[in-house]
């Protein structure tokens, strides 16, 4: 018999290294909906008005100071082809992709990495929320084997990008984004492979999504 379970829905908080960047499309893929972290900026940047340059123009070098580091991490700056223009004193920016985040969440579904997910979604029903973490010297030595870099860029990066995940969180919510409180799972994914965290997730949002048993 058919159902209308609603599309699973789920936030992946990962810090540097973690693997964030690899589980979040592939619980997309199992689950059937949009990793919805590509679409989130074009639609930002089109939701404030902000020019989209040529999305080849890639900076690999390392942010600089917290408004870059925020803008590589939410993927509206030189790493994802925008260059953000906005005053992070205001929550214009924030408002605005918590506005797509809820937009998606309400109608296709979809896997969000990042942009304090877990707070802007915390009330929602059927919600996973997931934080991948791990040993800060087990997340380098990931880093260098996914991004094909050098020790001294991987450590750099995981010292730059946890400030800045952590800094986004706490400067627009107030929150920690470590509080493990925010968070239905939390796993080292440096310690269990990322395609089991991949299983792990998608098992636990079906569930999470798939409507209460009616009482009798």
């Amino acid at each position: 018999m058919a159902t209308d379970a609603p599309h699973p829905v789920v936030t992946i908080s990962a810090t540097y290294g973690a693997g964030g960047s690899r589980v979040g499309p592939r619980v997309a893929e199992e689950l059937g909906v949009p990793f919805v972290d590509r679409a989130i900026p074009s639609a930002v940047a089109e939701r404030l008005g902000l020019p989209l340059p040529d999305a080849a123009a890639q900076d690999d070098a390392g942010p600089h100071g917290l408004n870059r580091l925020l803008r590589s991490l939410v993927g509206l700056g030189p790493m994802s082809g925008i260059d953000l223009r906005a005053d992070f004193g205001d929550r214009s920016f924030a408002e605005a992709t918590e506005e797509e985040i809820r937009r998606h969440a309400d109608t296709t579904g979809g896997v969000v990495v990042g942009r304090a997910g877990a707070v802007v979604l915390r009330d929602r029903p059927g919600t996973l929320h997931v934080r991948l973490d791990g040993p800060l010297d087990r997340r380098v030595e990931q880093a260098i084997v996914m991004e094909h870099t050098d020790r001294d860029t991987a450590q750099r990066r995981v010292r730059e990008n946890d400030a800045a995940r952590r800094a986004y969180v706490q400067t627009f919510y107030g929150v920690d984004a470590r509080d493990p409180a925010l968070y239905h799972l939390v796993l080292d994914s440096t310690a269990v492979p990322l395609e089991a965290c991949v299983d792990i997730i998608v098992r636990a949002a079906r569930a999470v999504a798939a409507p209460a048993p009616a009482r009798v």
